[in-house]
């Protein structure tokens, strides 16, 4: 079974930014960014690259996936 991980909190730790806030950047909800974090929602790759964008990394560096 595949393995998807993000590294989002810790890079919103990084920036010293709350859920809302990041949220606010993105254009989306408060909701959205937690469940990104708790794996509940694995974003589309439109989003996944805007997130990506915001942090000045890879989409790779923010997103893991694990064929295991």
């Amino acid at each position: 079974m595949p393995l998807f991980r993000t590294r989002l909190r810790v890079l919103r730790a990084q920036q010293d930014w709350t859920q809302a806030e990041l949220a606010a950047y993105m254009g989306v909800t408060r909701q959205t960014i937690n469940s990104i974090e708790k794996g509940r929602f694995h974003p589309n790759l439109r989003l996944a690259f805007k997130i990506a964008r915001i942090f000045g990394k890879r989409i790779a560096d923010v997103f893991i996936y694990e064929d295991i």
